[in-house]
């Protein structure tokens, strides 16, 4: 029998395998590129980190079915392109049924957001579509039974606001009120989150001269004070978290969480987008991780800790757009790390089996083994391929 198409071979220091810093934050999951690794080896990379919170764009099926029977919470995605098709019962029934039922069992899907930045957009079908799509995909898992173990949303960009600062003073745009209102009031009754894509690069890209960079990096910094609610800000992402739910607050609604569907910072970019460096990206990912191993909340909200997914996990290197648009991820395609985020631990270092010698081969699956029977979970290895190495290659001693 032909060994696993792929090996991981894990980092030791000491004899003891380095773990993560533990945190609980999501991380996005982009596929528009025409390099990246398998699916089954994401799901050991992701497994070594720790980050057990994974937010994707569709419901590709290689995807979930390579996370089978791990620890891994999934957000599922609806496209923009398919939300209008949502509104026929028919047609979202048939959607939970071919995407979400085969899986549920042993993958842990637990929100599917539909569309992405729809109210921000220029189409106005589009925005009347939205609701009732979501009031129907919501529908469908009341009739499957799954409406207690998954949420319905969908992401907002942070140009729904008309104001955003002081944050006390954060208001949705008019234009938007009518499908903002009654979105609020069916996330409210379903107990659903609103989530904002909240990327505060965009704030000092524009305005450079005016936007302190460690206000953005989350560096030591004297911070700005809300005039209103005398609260101290010292980073702008929570400045632009509260600023959602001033504004919700003001149509209303005190009673929906907000989270972050989306933040990240690129490593690169084109000559008129000022920032885009490793070394801020390292700085802002590194900070803002070590901000959620804190439990921390923000000023307005300090005892709801900030539900964050980074994104993103790779670089995608067929994304349109600027060149910053293809660099916002934490490791290249080869599975290294772009830049040193602080998370602490062993990365899988993939090497495909036809580059190794017999003797290599050996070697290799020797170090599995040894790995396989000294850590304590064994779950952490049950991934789609690793079953084989349990049964075939490091059988246990009787």
């Amino acid at each position: 029998m032909e060994v696993v198409e792929s090996l991981f071979l894990f980092l030791l220091l000491s004899g003891q395998v380095l773990h993560t810093m533990g945190v609980s934050v999501g991380i996005n999951y982009g596929q528009i590129a025409n390099n990246l690794p398998s699916p089954a080896q994401v799901a050991g990379l992701l497994q070594s980190l720790s980050i057990s919170k994974v937010k994707l764009y569709d419901a590709d099926p290689i995807v979930l079915s390579a996370f089978l029977n791990s620890n891994v919470e999934f957000i599922l995605g609806i496209g923009n392109e398919n939300v209008s098709a949502m509104m026929d019962p028919l047609n979202a029934q048939s959607w939970i049924r071919q995407h979400v039922q085969p899986y549920i069992l042993n993958t842990r899907i637990n929100c599917i957001t539909v569309g992405n930045e729809v109210l921000s957009g220029n189409d106005t079908v589009l925005k009347s579509n939205l609701l009732p799509a979501m009031q129907s995909v919501h529908q469908a898992l009341v009739s499957l039974g799954l409406d207690k173990q998954i949420n319905i949303t969908t992401a907002h960009s942070l140009d729904i606001l008309a104001n955003s600062f002081p944050p006390s003073a954060g208001s949705f745009r008019q234009d938007y009120a009518q499908y903002v209102r009654p979105l609020l009031g069916f996330l409210s009754t379903i107990r659903s989150p609103f989530l904002i894509n909240a990327y505060p690069f965009f704030a000092y890209k524009a305005s450079p001269g005016s936007v302190s960079l460690d206000y953005v990096l989350f560096r030591p910094n004297s911070g700005v004070t809300d005039p209103n609610t005398k609260l101290n800000y010292d980073n702008m992402l929570y400045a632009m978290i509260d600023s959602v739910y001033a504004a919700m607050q003001a149509v209303g609604h005190a009673d929906v969480d907000v989270s972050i569907s989306e933040t990240g910072w690129p490593s690169r970019g084109d000559d008129d987008e000022e920032g885009a460096t490793a070394e801020n990206a390292a700085t802002y990912n590194g900070n803002l991780l070590r901000r959620i191993a804190m439990n921390q909340g923000t000023p307005m909200k300090p005892l709801t800790p900030v539900d964050v997914y980074v994104f993103a996990l790779f670089n995608e290197n067929l994304k349109p757009g600027p060149t910053s648009e293809r660099n916002y991820g934490l490791f290249y395609p080869d599975g290294t790390p772009v830049y040193n985020v602080g998370l602490r631990g062993y990365l899988p270092m993939i090497i495909s089996s036809s580059e190794l010698t017999v003797t290599e081969h050996s070697s290799a699956l020797l170090i599995i083994c040894s790995l396989f029977y000294t850590l304590s979970e064994f779950s952490l290895l049950r991934i789609q391929g690793w079953s084989y190495l349990d049964h075939y290659v490091c059988p246990r001693q009787k």
